[in-house]
């Protein structure tokens, strides 16, 4: 009897925009050790601070549509037992808060809280503004929230005949897709106004009775610098909006999707810098690397700082929002370059999985091309490429 061979198995690689694209922009020897080696870091700070506020914005979103709770919600009553609830849901997962400061008392906190029971998180306080300062606009609009999206892509690759396969699986989770329609009472709604200043939302000729939707994306961090003049392709800030327009391909193909008409994304940090968040707004702002236009009366306060936590300077709430709201535009240009972009990096790992694969080291196969931010909080700073180099310190003042 003549048995039959088995086939060829045909695996097609997947990456996630955040999970391998983006970390391996940030350092493609850390990505290495920590996504493909599954060694996590030891302080996963921005993790842990990524998933917390995701999960409780969604979670608070869930109870709105229940209950309507009336806005300004109250943390104790409204906001506390929603983070008890993913808190224990992320320590199942072993994620845990990774340092005590985060449950101590904070300059920019309201004085009565300081001796609470239990005590408030800088989290918290960042959680409850982003509730209050933009929940209450953004879930009338909320269409539905952590949106898992797929697509293929055809492989790039320096070497054809290597190559893993004709395809690659790009993979993200939308935190929110807005439903939009523009005959509906949008009256004195902040994120509807914010969308009536840009000049590319004003020119769409948006038809009154049609539906359109917006991507949102949450960020537990500062705004990226900019620099119009002078901004490299290798950013923050552009990555982030690389991040949007890829999400906004993989939507569109998606049956059920509606056209979308601009993406938004909230730093939430910056409803409540830390100290050192604020000291890389200081010098940002210094140093003219800012799109936000800043009053007089904030840039007095931030220039005069001197970068002391006793003298935390009190900024204005339009400072906050400004900074914490960042409109993106979509066009199928911007959105072709982005996907561009990608593929340039699904190149980059494959060639280094195939370096790797012929024998090379890990250190000689992955490049350790961080910045000074995420060396000092890396793991692996000691035995990379870098070892020796000075730029391993703290920020200091401008």
């Amino acid at each position: 009897m003549k048995l039959s061979t088995k086939s060829n198995e045909h695996n097609i690689p997947e990456y996630s925009l955040t999970g391998d694209l983006l970390s391996f922009l940030t350092c493609s020897l850390q990505y290495r050790y920590q996504n493909k080696g599954a060694l996590p870091p030891s302080r996963p700070l921005q993790l842990w601070f990524g998933e917390f506020i995701h999960g409780v914005m969604e979670e608070a979103y869930t109870q709105w549509t229940l209950k309507k709770t009336k806005f300004p919600w109250d943390w104790l009553k409204d906001i506390r037992p929603i983070e008890e609830k993913i808190d224990r849901r992320m320590q199942a997962r072993g994620l845990y808060p990774p340092n005590p400061k985060y449950f101590t008392p904070y300059r920019d906190v309201a004085e009565e809280t300081y001796n609470e029971v239990p005590p408030k998180r800088i989290i918290s306080t960042r959680i409850e503004n982003s509730i209050n300062l933009w929940g209450k606009h953004l879930f009338p609009l909320m269409d539905s929230a952590e949106v898992l999206i797929k697509g293929l892509r055809k492989m790039p690759s320096e070497d054809e005949i290597n190559k893993r396969s004709e395809f690659y699986c790009v993979n993200g989770v939308i935190d929110v897709i807005s439903s939009l329609k523009m005959s509906s009472s949008l009256k004195d709604n902040l994120i509807i106004e914010y969308l009536e200043k840009e000049e590319f939302y004003n020119e769409n000729h948006l038809n009154s009775e049609e539906e359109y939707e917006i991507i949102i994306d949450y960020k537990g961090m500062k705004r990226p610098k900019y620099d119009n003049k002078t901004l490299e392709n290798k950013s923050t800030w552009n990555y982030h909006e690389w991040q949007i327009l890829t999400y906004n391909w993989l939507r569109s193909r998606q049956n059920n999707s509606k056209k979308i008409i601009a993406g938004i994304i909230f730093y939430l940090n910056e409803l409540l810098p830390s100290n050192e968040d604020l000291l890389v707004i200081k010098r940002d702002i210094i140093n003219g690397k800012t799109d936000v236009e800043i009053s007089e009366e904030d840039r007095e306060l931030i220039e005069n700082w001197d970068g002391t936590e006793e003298n935390f300077p009190k900024l204005s709430d339009s400072f906050k929002l400004d900074r914490s709201i960042r409109i993106v535009e979509i066009n199928k240009n911007k959105t072709d370059e982005a996907l561009s972009e990608f593929d340039e990096v699904v190149k980059n790992i494959e060639k280094s999985t195939l370096n790797e694969s012929k024998g090379k080291s890990i250190k000689n196969s992955w490049r350790a091309d961080g910045d000074n931010r995420t060396c000092d909080a890396c793991d692996f700073k000691n035995f990379c490429n870098k070892q020796g180099d000075n730029s391993f310190k703290f920020l200091t003042i401008p």
